[in-house]
């Protein structure tokens, strides 16, 4: 019902509304969206609320209802037309006696408690999970190992390898090295012998080419001697 723009409801909400924080979140809405009235638990397990404001604003309000955050669940709403109180200027929650509300608070982190703790359930459930393929990779890790083992032991045996052949070719360039040297002294002896030939080669054929020019020149005296 509206009078002067206020529109007033009625509604009553069935579903895990109580002892599990629906209150809050009741006068949580109302509130945002600048409503006023109350809300209330009844013996039935169900829940009154009592909102007036401006249509829109109660429609959508309405509509938050139905929507709870976790645990609280809405199975159904009854909404009803209701005369708008002007005397109520705020949203409140209306109190249950002090017994019933030390059973909503404490049944509202139970109800939540148990929620997480299925939710921890899950999560331990999904970690072993995580567990058993960490075992799996611990045994292939195993066998990684064991292969790596058996590269370090080739490994060790190609080092050993390694050095012989090093020390075969260290042998090798101390032959060649020797080698070189004796061929060098032989090289050595062999070209002084040749410097020594090539300089009386040299030396006798000077002195035959001056015997040869002496003759030649006695030769032509002795020609001349006879033509006279």
């Amino acid at each position: 019902m509206s009078i002067l723009g206020v529109k007033a409801s009625l509604v009553k909400v069935f579903g895990r509304v109580q002892r599990v924080g629906y209150r809050r979140h009741v006068l949580d809405s109302a509130q945002e969206l600048g409503l006023s009235g109350y809300v209330r638990n009844e013996k039935d397990g169900s829940v009154t609320v009592f909102v007036q404001g401006d249509d829109a604003a109660v429609e959508k309000f309405i509509e938050k209802l139905k929507t709870p955050p976790q645990p609280a669940h809405v199975k159904s709403l009854e909404v009803k037309d209701a005369r708008p109180r002007p005397a109520l200027k705020y949203f409140t929650i209306k109190p249950s006696p002090l017994h019933e509300e030390l059973q909503e608070g404490f049944g509202a982190m139970q109800s939540i408690f148990i929620d997480y703790w299925g939710e921890f359930r899950g999560f331990v459930g999904e970690f072993r999970g995580f567990v058993g393929e960490f075992r799996g990779f611990v045994g292939e890790f195993r066998d990684y190992r064991q292969e790596f083992r058996d590269y370090r032991q080739e490994f060790r045996d190609f080092r050993e390898e390694f050095r012989d052949y090093r020390n075969e070719f260290r042998e090798f360039a101390r032959r060649t090295d020797d080698n070189f040297k004796a061929i060098m002294e032989k090289y050595g002896e062999i070209s002084e012998k040749l410097t020594t030939i090539l300089e009386t080669l040299t030396r006798e054929s000077r002195e035959t080419r001056e015997m040869l020019n002496e003759t030649m020149k006695l030769l032509r005296e002795a020609l001349e001697k006879l033509s006279r």
